[in-house]
């Protein structure tokens, strides 16, 4: 049988990690890739804004692909089938590539009037027009990948990923200046060079995915049974992430109508809300793994040891967190503005964030539990429950009131809250210990 009683810090902390590094590399990149498109000048960092925008929409809402997938083929992996879990893997890359395709097709149909409704101007249109088409290719590769860090995490191997991820991000830093520039002889594509370097990065890495799935010698033919089965679970994570989009956008929407220093304060405070949430859910990756590999072994008492260990790693870590940010809290907002407005309105975020993390700890550590179960189903009506009841009343109640960013951050917090009570509750009532590989 697979090894499922390491559930101790350093087994965690081993998988944890690299997945943290997963997560930061794409973030990391596109801090650079800014940095560089922006010594181009206004116009092209614009452009680079509203393609990566609508490029970053399209990855964050196929996410199942990476979460939905690791669930299931940690249950296989847990009950000694590996060829059954990476069996998971051929299937999400058959349907990530499958979607991968639509997508292309359908952005490149509707790019003109996709970025003509986001954009504020004709000249910014066309500057994001030039990236996105470029950029947009890649996006067979951007899922293939999502699919394979789904099955590696299933089959608790987060370090091949890692190097992966970082060897694609890292050619594209590479291409990025030489091409935006014209270094080394190179024809000087200037914002075009940015969307190449990035397509060239996510292919790289796509097929060092798929180099490691072909190595693994499983039947590469479509299984219907197990694609409706993953299916099923993206429509619950798919909506659940809709949800999150809906909250999160609808809340910059009603910051904005407050002037552009609250709509700042409240993107800086979101930025690095947004980071945070990244190094807890490293946390939740772990979870995921070790709790699929516990239930597909039916090893009732590790999946429980996995739970509780995972959140008290997690709600401390938050605290750490939050206490360094509450000490900093004259300090550390000025790193990321100078503005005299801005620092004024970024208080009252700022200490909700403080509050909330412990909260996040929580709620992040149980997401992975409950995901590792396959608890797809509860996981979305929770999460919409708590958008619809919390976090958008509150935010429109804001804009009729003129709360401001109070408003808008309690209904965050309340989110966040009845989050907590439901995943809680979920978590002691134990239906999520159902074991087996499906």
């Amino acid at each position: 049988m697979a090894d499922t009683t390491g559930v101790g810090a350093r087994r965690i902390a081993a998988l944890a990690l690299p997945a943290l590094g997963v997560l930061a590399a794409e973030p990391l990149y596109l801090l650079f890739d800014l940095a560089v498109v922006g010594r181009l000048g206004a116009l092209p960092l614009a452009g680079l804004a509203i393609g990566g925008l609508i490029l970053g929409v399209v990855a964050t809402q196929l996410t199942f692909l990476s979460y939905g997938t690791t669930a299931r083929a940690a249950r296989h992996f847990g009950a000694d089938d590996r060829p059954a879990a990476v069996g998971e893997g051929v299937q999400a890359t058959w349907l990530a590539l499958g979607l991968g395709v639509v997508i292309v097709v359908a952005v490149q149909a509707a790019a003109v009037p996709l970025v003509t409704v986001i954009a504020s101007a004709a000249d910014i249109a066309d500057a994001a027009l030039s990236w996105l088409r470029i950029a947009i290719l890649g996006a067979p590769a951007i899922l293939v990948s999502l699919a394979g860090n789904g099955w590696m995490r299933g089959v608790q191997d987060t370090v091949r990923p890692l190097r992966y991820v970082v060897t694609g991000f890292g050619v594209s830093a590479l291409l990025c200046p030489t091409l935006v520039f014209g270094w080394l002889g190179l024809p000087r594509l200037e914002l075009a060079g940015s969307a190449v370097a990035n397509a060239v990065g996510q292919w790289l890495a796509a097929l060092l995915f798929l180099r490691a799935l072909l190595g693994e010698r499983v039947p590469l033919r479509l299984v219907p049974s197990v694609l409706r089965a993953q299916v099923v679970m993206g429509r619950d994570l798919l909506l659940r992430t809709m949800a999150f989009q809906a909250c999160f956008v609808s809340a910059g929407a009603v910051a904005a109508r407050f002037g552009a220093a609250a709509v700042a304060a409240h993107q800086v405070v979101l930025q690095l809300w947004s980071f945070l949430a990244l190094v807890l859910d490293s946390l939740a990756i772990a979870a995921q793994s070790l709790v699929g590999a516990a239930l597909g072994a039916g090893a009732f008492g590790n999946a429980k040891s996995v739970a509780w260990r995972v959140t008290g790693f997690a709600t401390a870590a938050a605290a750490v967190l939050a206490a360094v940010l509450a000490l900093g809290a004259e300090v550390l907002p000025t790193v990321f503005t100078a503005d005299g407005a801005v620092l004024a309105e970024i208080g009252v975020p700022w200490w909700f964030m403080v509050a909330q993390l412990p909260v996040a700890g929580i709620v992040f550590a149980l997401d992975g539990v409950l995901l590792g179960a396959g608890d797809a189903r509860f996981m979305r009506t929770a999460t919409l429950i708590s958008a619809l009841a919390g976090f958008l009343p509150l935010i429109w109640l804001s804009l009729m009131f003129g709360w401001g960013l109070l408003g808008i951050w309690a209904g965050l917090s309340t989110f966040m809250v009845l989050r907590l009570i439901f995943v809680g509750w979920r978590a002691v009532s134990g239906h999520w210990l159902v074991p087996g590989t499906s």
